[in-house]
């Protein structure tokens, strides 16, 4: 779904999630996974804004993964 489609059908809930990499996109087990609200004010630029937000950076260190908030 593009923004402009989620933005016209009023999405109310920006996700993102943090997978282990896989020979096939987004289906490695899932590390960290993140959702929020957001409402029929929200243009286009801050649902975008909104997901930037809750995105992390996970890194391995050693056998152990570390997520930054």
């Amino acid at each position: 779904m593009s923004l402009n489609q989620a933005h016209n059908l009023g999405v109310k809930l920006i996700g993102a999630t943090a997978n282990y990499v896989s020979e096939v996109l987004d289906e490695g087990p899932i590390i960290e996974q993140e959702v929020t609200r957001v409402d029929h004010t929200a243009s286009p630029e801050e649902l975008v804004t909104t997901g930037q937000d809750i995105e992390h950076r996970v890194f391995l260190n050693g056998a152990k993964t570390v997520v930054f908030r």
